[in-house]
């Protein structure tokens, strides 16, 4: 892939062109309509009230507060993958509620599917111009633009990238399972991609990237994760009735496609699964270098050892690059009736009972210290 001379992804022939819908889009259709037939069963999402703070192609900013706080500012950056309610799925285990409980004030990111203006949209707008925007206005009803950033997979991806591109914006980082260094030697989808064909030549045919596409890759990356871990889990929760509905809740979750903008599936998959251009220090974003180096707000970093999607040696060398002397790493050992373990610290009974308290009390710590530390400064 091409830079052109501002450190941009230049357009590439045909993106944004192929605006037909893909031979996949049927496949993602059906498995929406089937979340909407799950939803009249009684097995969708129990999401908490919210407003609308921005909207704009591609991103609606959404503030869970029922009454204005005076609390820190939480700013839930999602992965680009599905729906974002996977934040906020049931009662219990929602961690939009468990921050609202804590005090804080929650705002969350909520990617909308991109239209035919949003094909050329790229870790530039993701990691920066979007996440810029949410800032704004919420400095606008808070009077401060210092937020903390708290992102899953992907999504904590694009949080890491903004706190580098961005440091004075960020008073801390909660990072939760999500990969930062990439290589064949790391994981397996790494390894999977490694020996894929570049990225253009599906975003050539496919503009958006159906949702459909990239969990059949996923699958087909690590049957054992998305098929056999996900079987038992669904087995071992059938004698437990909480269980049983968070799992099939995920299971819902996980029919709600969302396309990839092209340009963003091309420079995930070639600038940081190929090229691990963030750790190597050579990604440039609008004309910028974005290095772990420049992070400086304090890190926490959650991991499961026993994830083969993203495993420890995707983030523990990130917390040992970044400019903070602040960093911390906790550990998940997994739950029953997640479904999908790679979102248990999300929505995990032992996640909420154990994992989310620590991390509250991680973040109130900072908070209290009335600004960003000064020891990630040094």
């Amino acid at each position: 892939m091409n830079d052109d001379a501002s450190g941009n992804s230049a357009i590439r022939p045909g993106l944004g062109i192929n605006l037909e819908p893909s031979f996949l889009e049927p496949v993602d259709r059906f498995r929406r309509e089937l979340g909407v037939w799950l939803d009249l069963a009684g097995l969708g999402p129990e999401e908490s009230p919210f407003r609308t703070v921005l909207s704009e192609p591609g991103l609606t900013l959404r503030n869970y507060d029922p009454a204005p706080r005076s609390g820190p500012v939480l700013l839930i950056v999602p992965a680009p993958i599905k729906r974002a309610y996977i934040w906020d799925l049931l009662p219990r285990v929602s961690v939009v509620r468990r921050g609202l409980e804590s005090g804080l004030s929650v705002y969350l990111a909520y990617w909308e599917r991109p239209g035919c203006e949003g094909q050329s949209f790229g870790l530039g707008d993701y990691a920066e111009r979007f996440m810029l925007d949410c800032v704004g206005a919420i400095e606008k009803e808070r009077g401060s633009g210092s937020v903390f950033l708290a992102g899953h997979s992907l999504g904590g991806t694009l949080a890491a990238l903004f706190a580098a591109l961005h440091p004075e914006r960020v008073r801390g980082l909660i990072l939760l399972g999500a990969p930062l260094h990439f290589g064949p030697d790391v994981g397996v989808l790494d390894r999977w991609i490694a020996k894929a064909p570049p990225a253009q030549h599906l975003t050539a045919v496919m503009a958006p990237v159906a949702g459909s596409l990239l969990s059949g890759w996923s699958l087909v990356a690590d049957p054992f994760t998305f098929v056999w871990l996900r079987l038992r889990d669904g087995i071992r929760s059938l004698t437990d009735p909480r269980a049983q509905r968070t799992y099939l809740a995920v299971e819902r979750w996980a029919c709600d496609e969302m396309p990839m903008a092209s340009a963003l599936f091309e420079e995930i998959v070639e600038w940081l699964y190929r090229e691990d251009r963030f750790m190597r220090g050579t990604l440039m974003i609008g004309g910028r270098s974005a290095a772990p180096e420049f992070v400086r707000a304090p890190v926490l970093s959650v991991v499961d050892p026993n994830c083969r999607i993203v495993p420890p040696e995707a983030v523990l060398p990130f917390e040992r690059a970044v400019g903070s002397l602040d960093t911390a790493v906790l550990r998940y050992g997994g739950d029953v009736g997640v479904s999908l373990q790679h979102v248990g610290m999300l929505v995990g009974r032992e996640a909420h009972r154990t994992l989310w308290p620590e991390i509250m009390r991680w973040l109130h710590a900072r908070a209290n210290r009335g600004g960003t530390d000064a020891s990630s400064l040094s």
